[in-house]
């Protein structure tokens, strides 16, 4: 992949062309500070941070009446929209809106004054301005952080509040006059990135059924034209993302609430059967199907929206990490971690020493350990405590692992009833044995003060038609039930500072750490080629993700097969190996599983480690922070990644590997821009002496590299 730069100077060019900012908020975003402004004149009240502004007319009628990219001078919105839905006790209603827009293709201001309220919609009642909050509590780890992140994320709230319909009667629950919906914006410091979600609050006198609700309805301006049916439809510039994620590893397949649809109102469009994509809407896929008794409420799931300023794959990751740096923080930590093979007393007091001896900081009883983290036995959760206690006299955090999905409860009855599961079984959270599984991890983890959950086939977003089940009613408000129990869960576990690895996207409930993407019988391959392997499933894995979000696989022993070809141990025998995986992984920012019963086994192994463990902290901020792909691994030449922090003294960190027998000297063309440099860089390689070279008018400058046969180095850039 060769790094676009090209793309900058167009950028640059057209910051000046269309006014955007002319301060790259990847670079410094401190300019661009979250306002909310009210105009009583219009009736106009907006959120803006100078990237973004989102506009809402409260004057006859309530809605969204323009969406700015402000980056690129752009204006997202085409049409007005409810701003949220609501179906109470079976009847539809839309929350604000404006009725009466002539055309669907472009929203002109002038026809705002004789557009009228959206007919049976709840009516706007009043707005409150505020700051942003914490979604919930988060215990820090700074030992595992590269920098101190804010909780909650500095921004700017604004709440709009509906109350039911005029047209209520005592007799139509749906349009009781006690019924009111909050629509909730924030709007965050230096980042185009807005939340929304809605509450829905009874205040009648008599129980309601909130059958569903739709969050978010945007009418965006399509991003192609296609008059024909399109078998590739390109979708607006926004990732849209919500905390209501499930069933994978990677956000587009865990994303079931976001939907973009064909718009049934834009008549005008270019394509020929009005299928072009360019409706959103935020919805659960089923429910939540809750009765709200009087005085009840339910709040939403969080819709979040994203604005880019480009279609150049790089730039949009850098932007789509930061989001999740910005509003799920906890997944900076990154400890260093190994999986031991066996939870008995002796061997987990030996990983404890080997781990507290070469730095690493964390151990976890892995599966087929013979941990069991469902035993209520208190004395062998003491065991486990005396266990974790000794790991912290070590600054070594102890936890271990536990497998939800693909199992069956105890009861078969306590599994999910009557609809196919994800993965062939799955116990149902709003079952009695759910509660409880869950009661006793709690349990557990309070008892023994363990540090970690590895928790393994998370909830998938299964349903259940249960009716017997003491957590939910049935079929419609299973989902709604099991994803809130899990996430509950985990939010809980984030407050009492206990780290997640969850092989599913929970990023935005609480999760940490999952899969960074890899086959797992890849580790039965022969050790050769699991190194090259091992950096491109590296490399594909962090556009999307952040070094320290996602785990990789280190087979110390056997896994799954491959026999000795494919492990390490004896470790002292294949240091080449065991050495090059360290330096993979380390360079790149990324920890691995190290399974097996210990990490070291003679003295050179011992000092193997530790090289690489000081060298990954001592650059520990720089290899967190954010990877540009410069050249994916093929077994053919060079290849290399840079990591890049404009903040950090050191501003960027180049890592580059030769898989061939034979050296490599070549000079390498290595961009600097997203580093926060313009006119000169100092490059050291490794602890060397700093030189400094004058960067090109693309803000890159050439590096002369000199790698041995199947060797690795590094330079910091400052």
């Amino acid at each position: 992949m060769k790094f676009n730069s090209a793309f900058l100077l167009v950028a640059l060019m057209a910051t000046v062309a269309t006014g955007a900012p002319q301060t790259d908020w990847l670079l410094n975003p401190s300019p661009y500070k979250a306002t909310v402004t009210r105009d009583d004149r219009t009736g106009e009240v907006a959120i803006d941070n100078g990237l973004v502004r989102r506009t809402i007319r409260t004057r006859n009628g309530c809605a969204t009446i323009a969406l700015d990219n402000l980056m690129t001078g752009e204006q997202v919105l085409r049409s007005v929209r409810p701003e949220a839905e609501v179906m109470i006790d079976g009847k539809t209603l839309p929350v604000g809106g404006l009725a009466g827009q002539p055309v669907h293709n472009y929203l002109d201001p002038k026809w705002l004054p004789t557009m009228t309220v959206q007919p049976g919609a709840f009516e706007f009642a009043s707005v409150e301005i505020g700051k942003a909050r914490e979604r919930f509590p988060w215990k820090k780890r700074l030992e595992w952080m590269p920098e101190d992140k804010s909780w909650p994320p500095p921004g700017v709230s604004l709440t709009l509040r509906f109350r039911s319909p005029g047209n209520a009667t005592k007799t139509d629950a749906a349009t009781d006059t006690g019924i009111t919906v909050e629509v909730h914006y924030e709007l965050y410091d230096g980042i185009p990135l807005m939340s929304k979600w809605i509450t829905v609050r009874n205040g009648g006198n008599k129980p309601i059924l909130l059958d569903t609700f739709t969050a978010e309805i945007m009418a965006a301006v399509e991003p192609e034209s296609a008059v024909e049916d399109n078998p590739d439809w390109m979708h607006p510039g926004i990732l849209v993302e919500t905390d209501y994620a499930f069933g994978g590893m990677d956000r587009k397949g865990a994303s079931p609430a976001v939907k973009w649809i064909a718009d049934p109102l834009y008549e005008t469009q270019v394509n020929y059967s009005r299928k072009t994509p360019c409706l959103l809407e935020c919805k659960p896929q089923t429910g939540p199907d809750q009765i709200l008794a009087p005085g009840a409420e339910l709040e939403s799931f969080r819709v979040f929206e994203l604005l880019l300023d480009s279609t150049d794959r790089e730039r949009n990751g850098l932007a789509q990490r930061r989001m999740y740096r910005t509003i799920a923080p906890w997944v900076t930590e990154n400890p260093i971690l190994m999986h031991v093979s066996s939870a008995d007393d002796g061997a987990v007091r030996a990983a404890i020493d080997q781990c507290g001896e070469v730095g690493f900081e964390m151990v976890i009883m892995t599966f087929g350990s013979g941990f069991n983290f469902e035993s209520s036995d208190k004395a062998y959760q003491s065991r486990f405590k005396k266990l974790a206690d000794y790991g912290r006299s070590k600054n070594v955090a102890l936890g271990g692992y536990s497998l939800l999905a693909s199992r069956s409860a105890g009861n078969k009855t306590d599994n999910t009833q009557k609809m196919p599961a994800k993965y062939g079984t799955m116990p149902c959270l709003g079952a009695k044995w759910g509660r409880d599984y869950l009661a006793q991890l709690k349990d557990f983890v309070q008892t023994a003060g363990l540090g970690v959950l590895e928790h393994d086939g998370s909830y998938p977003g299964d349903r259940c038609a249960a009716t017997m089940h003491p957590g939910h009613r049935g079929l419609n408000d299973s989902q709604w039930v099991m994803w809130k129990t899990i996430t509950d869960f985990y939010k809980w576990c984030r407050a009492n500072g206990v780290y997640l690895n969850i092989p599913d996207w929970y990023y935005l409930t609480g999760g940490t750490k999952c899969g960074m993407g890899y086959r797992e019988t890849n580790w039965s391959l022969p050790r050769a080629y699991q190194e090259i392997i091992e950096r491109q499933n590296i490399f594909d894995g962090t556009w999307e993700k952040t070094p320290s979000m996602g785990w990789m696989f280190v087979p110390l022993t056997q896994y799954h097969g491959g026999g000795a070809a494919a492990t390490i141990e004896p470790l002292k025998e294949h240091l080449p190996h065991y050495g090059q995986r360290l330096a993979n992984l380390f360079g790149n920012g990324v920890q691995a599983v190290y399974r097996g019963p210990r990490l070291y086994d003679s003295p050179e192994t011992k000092a193997l480690v530790m090289k690489w463990v000081s060298f990954y902290k001592k650059h520990r901020a720089i290899l967190d922070s954010d990877i540009l792909h410069l050249r994916r691994a093929d077994g053919r030449d060079l290849d290399y990644i840079l990591h890049v922090n404009p903040a950090f003294k050191e501003k960027g960190l180049l890592m580059v590997y030769n898989p061939l027998e034979t050296g490599i000297t070549k000079t390498l063309r290595i961009p600097l821009y997203y580093a926060g440099l313009t006119g000169s860089a100092a490059v050291r390689e490794q602890d060397g002496p700093p030189r400094t070279i004058q960067l090109m008018r693309d803000f890159s400058v050439d590096i002369p590299v000199r790698v041995p046969a199947r060797g690795t180095t590094w330079f910091v850039i400052e």
